[in-house]
């Protein structure tokens, strides 16, 4: 096999890259990369129990291992068109993939959470550019009739693997060790390296002239911090009761204030995040929109997890098998998707495409918020079937109209930026939705404990009956008293919980409903796929 040079000639780049013979061994490498980065954000939510035993750790401590990969990743998501620009895509992915595979060693090797969480953090730091970097990368290596097929399989990618992660996580931790959870990501992510290494070579040599902007590298990495750290554990510290969440509230709003002055002031010559293609009504409203996509994929896959385990009775193994079909019919709708708007003139209008994505995600949180305490897994498969349909119809759509509105030098800051959008969504949806439900919990039970009282006759009936009932098994006439109480305020507090869970999806479809609008601030697309080649080759 003929070797190929790291850098091409820029001239050249449009047409060498469009014939790239090894382009779909590319496309292997990168996908396979992404997965593995989205995974690692879901899989090891279950492992956490089994984790914090056998490393000595509260429920609180082992929240690190999650909260230090998102923070780090958070961090470096912006900052990827930087360092791709300084450093050369080929040589900023190969790194990247590297990072995270050594980091993967090393956490499933790990023996106390100090090692585990450093580690993590180093893969959260790592894994940034296995999206976006990897997102731009394909842009610009295939060509405009391949374009709508690899963004549909690279979309589709992104999506499934939320919902696997819980699944492949429980199966792992009920068959083997936490440990795999890490370990699994090692053979995948170094075919990944190698395929990346072999066939990827960069379309101009990398600019290492101007300084570094180390000021906004800083304010860049204390204010989304502050703000990340804030929202992963704010609703534990009891919000702004804390001290500690105050002032990082404070500090977040004051730096990314400081990042956003920075950036845009012209003394600037080298800002490290180039806020200039916000300009672009297009994609500021893709931006937007993908911030609430991903409040509610996240803030779904937080929320019936919960349900499904403290108030359905699901194990860890039927959660993960309940959002499986979700995940498959997600899959299914962006390949659907894909074949609607990837052509010369799309069948329908992008627009109407993400209009109908949205109507079923709202319809399906309108069947999940009158779900019942005695429901079970058949009564919300179908709910789940019609979400993992309707986040199928939006990504590809607004993926596709966010790329289609841009040039080709404002492709990975603006891959970086949506990328973000997607993460920051979803840790808004998740830090919102755990505070409204603990909430939600406690208005509930107050309310239905006002009807625990002698004057109400079936109170009275029902603990006459379980009193009856556990005194003919054994139990003195105070201690049967004492139980059946116990045992109607379980079912008052189950019931305060699926109480509490159907108004937490019913303000998901509330959420969804007001964002609606703004689907209209994106422009007609003439074709999906068009724009993409536009961008690469202007």
């Amino acid at each position: 096999m003929p070797e190929t040079p790291d850098v091409i000639p820029a001239a050249a780049h449009p047409v060498v890259e469009a014939l790239n013979p090894y382009r779909w061994f590319i496309l292997a490498g990168l996908i396979t990369a992404a997965i593995l980065q989205v995974l690692d954000t879901t899989i090891v939510n279950v492992a956490l129990p089994q984790m914090a035993g056998n490393l000595g750790a509260t429920s609180e401590e082992i929240g690190w291992v999650v909260t230090g990969y998102i923070l780090s990743n958070v961090i470096f998501l912006p900052m990827t068109a930087f360092l791709t620009q300084r450093f050369g895509r080929k040589r900023y992915l190969t790194a990247s993939i590297i990072v995270f595979v050594v980091s993967s060693f090393f956490c499933g090797t790990s023996h106390t959470l100090g090692e585990l969480v450093f580690w993590r953090i180093l893969q959260g730091a790592g894994g940034a550019a296995l999206l976006s970097t990897a997102q731009a990368t394909l842009i610009q290596v295939f060509p405009k009739h391949e374009q709508g097929f690899v963004q549909s399989m690279f979309m589709m990618g992104l999506t499934v693997a939320p919902t696997l992660g819980p699944t492949l996580g429980g199966w792992i931790t009920d068959n083997y060790t936490w440990n795999w959870c890490f370990l699994i990501n090692v053979p995948i992510g170094i075919v990944s390296a190698v395929l990346v290494v072999m066939f990827l070579h960069d379309a101009e040599a990398p600019s290492k002239a101007g300084t570094v902007d180390w000021i906004g590298i800083g304010l860049l990495a204390l204010g989304l911090g502050s703000m990340q750290y804030l929202l992963e554990e704010g609703e534990r510290n009891d919000w702004f009761q804390s001290s500690m969440i105050v002032t990082l509230a404070i500090v977040s709003v004051i730096c990314i204030s400081g990042l956003i002055y920075w950036q845009l002031s012209p003394r600037n010559r080298n800002p490290v995040v180039d806020f200039r293609v916000l300009k672009n009504p297009t994609l500021s409203a893709c931006l937007f929109l993908f911030i609430v996509l991903g409040f509610g994929l996240y803030g779904g896959t937080y929320l019936f997890p919960l349900l499904a385990q403290t108030v359905l009775g699901f194990t860890s193994m039927q959660t993960g098998l309940a959002l499986l079909p979700g995940g498959m019919a997600t899959a299914s709708a962006i390949v659907i998707c894909g074949a609607i708007l990837n052509r010369p003139k799309p069948l329908i209008d992008t627009r109407i495409v993400i209009v109908f994505g949205t109507l079923m995600t709202m319809l399906s949180m309108w069947m999940l918020g009158h779900i019942s305490s005695q429901s079970g897994q058949a009564d919300t498969a179908l709910a789940l079937l019609i979400r993992g349909l309707g986040a199928g119809f939006l990504f590809i759509p607004i993926n596709q109209a966010a790329f289609a509105s841009l040039k080709k030098h404002e492709l990975q800051q603006a891959s970086g930026l949506l990328s973000l959008s997607r993460q920051l969504g979803g840790s808004f949806g998740i830090a919102a939705l755990a505070t409204f439900v603990t909430k939600h919990i406690q208005m509930h039970r107050v309310d239905l404990l006002s009807n625990y009282n002698d004057a109400n006759i079936i109170f009275t009936d029902r603990v006459h009956a379980l009193t009856g009932g556990l005194m003919h098994h054994g139990l003195s006439a105070s201690a049967a008293h004492s139980a059946a109480l116990g045992l109607l305020d379980k079912g008052l507090m189950r019931q305060a919980m699926t109480m509490s869970y159907a108004d937490a999806f019913l303000t998901m479809l509330i959420v969804n409903m007001i964002t609606l609008p703004a689907v209209f601030l994106l422009r007609k697309n003439k074709t999906a796929s068009v724009g993409h080649v536009e961008a690469v080759m202007d």
